[in-house]
């Protein structure tokens, strides 16, 4: 019997997956109750909880229109907890709908146990995101309305 994949080798195989299109084999990487924080995410929902929620996620991000990442630059920094990784990262993307590419840095925190995600906090630029996609507009409207 082998060992579980540390947290260093998750992350590998998360934006492994990532940068493969694979949305669908992502769900695996997570245990059941795997909770994910999106601290910057302007807009609701800011955690995810459990791996069926993220599943629906992903499998809206399986469309061939949705979004295509690359990551790299990744840096991945152990921490005094043996479960926990800090990963530094850039996302070089393209929103096929709207033929815009960008990049984007990105930080990750990652609790793995037992070789499954069992938290993140994710912080990402949001407006970056809905700049390519074309929605900063309708970001900008969301946000004011949460006054």
């Amino acid at each position: 019997m082998s060992a579980p994949a540390t947290p260093r080798e998750v992350f590998g195989k998360l934006t492994g997956l990532i940068s493969a299109g694979k949305w669908s084999e992502l769900p695996e990487l997570y245990a059941e109750d795997a909770e994910v924080e999106i601290v910057f995410s302007p807009v609701p929902p800011r955690r995810i909880r459990g791996r069926e929620e993220l599943r629906k996620r992903f499998d809206a991000l399986g469309s061939s229109d949705a979004i295509r990442l690359r990551a790299e630059n990744i840096r991945v920094h152990e921490t005094d907890d043996p479960e926990v990784v800090i990963a530094e990262f850039d996302y070089e993307a393209l929103y096929p709908a709207t033929g815009r590419t960008f990049h984007t840095a990105n930080i990750q925190v990652l609790r793995v146990r037992n070789g499954q995600i069992v938290e993140t906090r994710d912080y990402h630029d949001h407006l970056a995101f809905a700049a390519a996609d074309g929605r900063a507009s309708q970001l900008l409207a969301a946000l004011d309305q949460q006054g």
